[in-house]
């Protein structure tokens, strides 16, 4: 073994960080020291697989093979088994893309993350990156804007708006400046995406955002990072150094007469500013407040000039689209849903991570198939999906597709793709109540029905579960969902009551409970 160079994969993703793959690569790059092993490290972003963080790979002639969760403990009995050529250990895994968690999925967009050293633009291109930068290049702005319409790819945030629609605005629309913003302020319950593929493979994002300057004649951007994330932002930040140094970022892109300027803004943890135009307030400086629309931020945006808003998945997901065409990624999906979306399980399951499909799939296939389910081991009981603003969906909801219009005729939304799994222990009055004090916390204050509405909602919900008037305060909470619905400013209060209802129309027996049962249902937790 002595002579040849042999690469080993230790993450450096948070989630990896968190379980100590920094010791784990100090332990590795120690033992193969002490044998005179060379070895090289990268220090790759996460394949997804977060319960068997942190997963070692090792490159063998037969591809890679992985070992976890490892620890810095069980670094000298991997060298023991010979890990270094593949060797067999308790902790083996096998071949990483034999692993089936892995297999059965379609990466579009995640298809590099995990793979290759996320601060290589060599490696970046070595796996097809900036493919679709060049071709887009070579085209003119409406037939870049054509391409990504033709792919149906939609905005892998709330509303699920038709991406080429909104740049095909931009593009027509006259000023003297432009700009692409990037919301990267990912503030849902159970959602990582965002983070993984910006610590994994942030070259695909600053790829996606030049792509859309490109098409709508903007030329400076920022993406909007959320403070929560200290290891992405400085990932990026170093990435867009590397882009500038080659030539893909900054004046006359490679030789082009293209330019585009990028920079990371980092929020101050207002949940409301993942909301576009809060985001556009709190990147000019001002308190993070929604805007009333009309003018929308495509014609009236950032310092009041036409702006492109998408947050990370829509914008990582351009570059395989101008690379392979938009009849490639339509191709996959189902109705009006086109492509994949990068599932993020959490909660309370086996298996959470991320897994990459094409829309169509089921919630029963995410969370058994692939979340292998409960950790607990007790039955699901419900499933809040789109973060702390999705409805919650009982188990006869679990054949449910994937897929914006049939989430949206149940009164639920895919959103960012955030599923987070609860157990038959939980108590979902209180669930629908935290819906409600989650409100009152992140609302920007701007209306009244979110303001207010949240707050009083706290307090019936309140009543409810100490048994008083319940019939009546029942009532009462379905015509305070109902303001809140129509009269929100935006989705922050508008959604709110989403899971609130959910909650009391497929769970009405806990909101039912007597006082004295609830507390006999805490105590059996």
């Amino acid at each position: 073994m002595s002579g040849h160079l042999i690469t080993v994969y230790v993450p450096r993703d948070a989630a990896a960080l968190s379980l100590g793959a920094d010791s784990v690569a100090a332990a590795i790059r120690a033992e193969a020291a002490k044998r005179e092993l060379p070895l090289r490290i990268v220090r790759n972003g996460s394949r997804g697989m977060l319960w068997m963080e942190p997963l070692v790979e090792v490159e063998t002639p037969d591809g890679r093979v992985a070992y976890g969760s490892v620890t810095a403990d069980d670094v000298p009995s991997l060298f023991e088994a010979g890990f270094l050529s593949g060797g067999d250990h308790p902790l083996g895994q096998g071949l990483t893309e034999e692993i089936p968690y892995f297999k059965k999925q379609e990466r579009l967009t995640f298809a590099r993350c995990g793979v290759i050293d996320p601060l290589s633009v060599e490696d970046y291109r070595a796996h097809g990156g900036f493919r679709g930068l060049e071709n887009a290049l070579a085209m003119t702005q409406a037939e870049i804007v054509k391409t990504v319409t033709d792919s149906g790819l939609r905005g892998r945030g709330g509303a699920g708006f038709p991406t080429g629609i909104k740049w095909n605005t931009v593009m027509g629309a006259k000023a003297d400046e432009k700009f692409v913003c990037c919301n990267a302020d990912e503030g849902d319950s159970g959602t990582f995406a965002d983070r993984m593929i910006i610590e994994g493979d942030p070259f695909c994002l600053i790829e996606g955002m030049t792509i859309a300057a490109i098409a709508v004649g903007a030329t400076s951007g920022y993406v909007y990072m959320r403070s929560e994330y200290p290891h992405a932002t400085e990932t990026l930040r170093h990435a867009i150094k590397l882009a500038y140094d080659e030539g893909w970022l900054g004046d006359n892109i490679h030789g082009t007469s293209r330019t585009f300027h990028l920079d990371v803004r980092v929020g101050a943890g207002a949940y409301i500013c993942g909301e576009e135009t809060a985001m556009l307030e709190s990147l000019e400086g001002k308190r993070g407040m929604v805007r009333a629309k009309p003018p929308l931020p495509a014609l009236e945006g950032l310092f009041g000039k036409p702006t492109v808003v998408n947050n990370v998945l829509s914008l990582c997901s351009v570059p395989i689209i101008l690379d392979k065409g938009g009849a490639y990624y339509r191709d996959f999906g189902v109705g009006r849903s086109r492509g994949t979306l990068p599932f993020q399980l959490a909660g309370n399951l086996k298996h959470g991570g991320i897994v990459e499909k094409a829309f169509g799939i089921t919630l029963h296939e995410l969370l058994y198939d692939f979340g292998g389910g409960t950790i607990s081991g007790r039955p699901i009981r419900a499933v809040q999906v789109g973060g702390p603003l999705g409805a919650y969906l009982p188990p006869s909801q679990f054949d449910l597709p994937k897929d914006y219009e049939a989430f949206a005729a149940q009164e639920a939304m895919v959103g960012h793709g955030g599923i987070v799994v609860f157990d038959d222990t939980v108590d979902m009055a209180q669930q629908a109540r935290f819906a409600m004090e989650f409100c009152v916390a992140e609302s920007c204050g701007k209306c009244t029905p979110c303001r207010i509405g949240s707050t009083r909602g706290m307090e019936t919900i309140d009543k409810i579960i100490a048994g008083k008037n319940v019939d009546a305060n029942l009532t009462l909470l379905a015509d305070l969902c109902e303001v809140m619905v129509d009269g929100s400013l935006c989705a922050m209060g508008g959604m709110t009551p989403y899971p609130v209802r959910s909650a009391v129309k497929h769970f009405p027996e806990d909101f039912r409970r007597t006082p004295a049962v609830r507390v006999t249902h805490i105590a059996a937790e």
